[in-house]
């Protein structure tokens, strides 16, 4: 649609490059700012700016964080000694909502995907593996793994296998009651849950 202001229309093009943001919902969100007050604006932009300017990767878990280290990682009242491997800051975020998990995280940036470029070095393995080879922050007696059901995810999953394996951790997945082909952030909460609790030990066949 051809919009009156080439200020608007920049603006729209902006925000239509959100996930899921179409035309008419970025015109809406930008009319909205049009009609707000400047202050309302500039908070806006400061907070986004903030995103990119002040956020953190844990150290640890390399989930986001304010500090050096994540909410979780710094927090007396987890176990230490288990880790849950997910592929994303989302996955986090959907196992957290659980309620069914308390023990720490560690954030791939992704699965294995050839076809889409993603290699095993453009991920967080080699961090995983050393990290439960040098018992940080403490000796880890099970990691879990928590990917997506999708032939990447297994892929993943697999390799992981077979890193940890020679160091003596037992390997877990979650069980299957989350879908093929789907993520851990469009599972319902008590499914993941379930399939948290649920967990079995992993072997190749998956």
């Amino acid at each position: 649609m051809d919009l009156p202001s080439a200020i608007l229309q920049q603006a729209v093009d902006q925000l239509r490059t959100l996930p899921g943001v179409g035309a008419r919902t970025a015109l809406r969100y930008a009319l909205h700012l049009v009609q707000g007050t400047e202050q309302e604006a500039r908070d806006l932009a400061d907070s986004l700016l903030a995103l990119k300017t002040e956020l953190h990767h844990c150290r640890l878990c390399h989930n986001i964080a304010d500090s050096d280290l994540c909410p979780v990682c710094a927090s007396p009242k987890r176990q230490r000694g288990i880790l849950c491997v997910v592929e994303n800051v989302q996955g986090v975020m959907a196992v957290e909502a659980t309620g069914q998990y308390n023990g720490l995280y560690h954030v791939l940036g992704g699965v294995i995907s050839p076809i889409d470029g993603v290699g095993i070095n453009d991920l967080e393995l080699a961090s995983l593996t050393d990290r439960v080879r040098r018992a940080d922050p403490e000796p880890v007696t099970e990691v879990i793994l928590a990917l997506p059901a999708t032939m990447e995810g297994d892929t993943t999953a697999y390799y992981i296998y077979r890193q940890l394996s020679p160091l003596g951790v037992k390997v877990t997945a979650i069980a299957r009651g989350v879908s093929v082909g789907d993520s851990l952030e469009y599972a319902d909460e008590a499914t993941l849950g379930r399939s948290i609790v649920g967990r079995r030990p992993f072997n190749s066949e998956g």
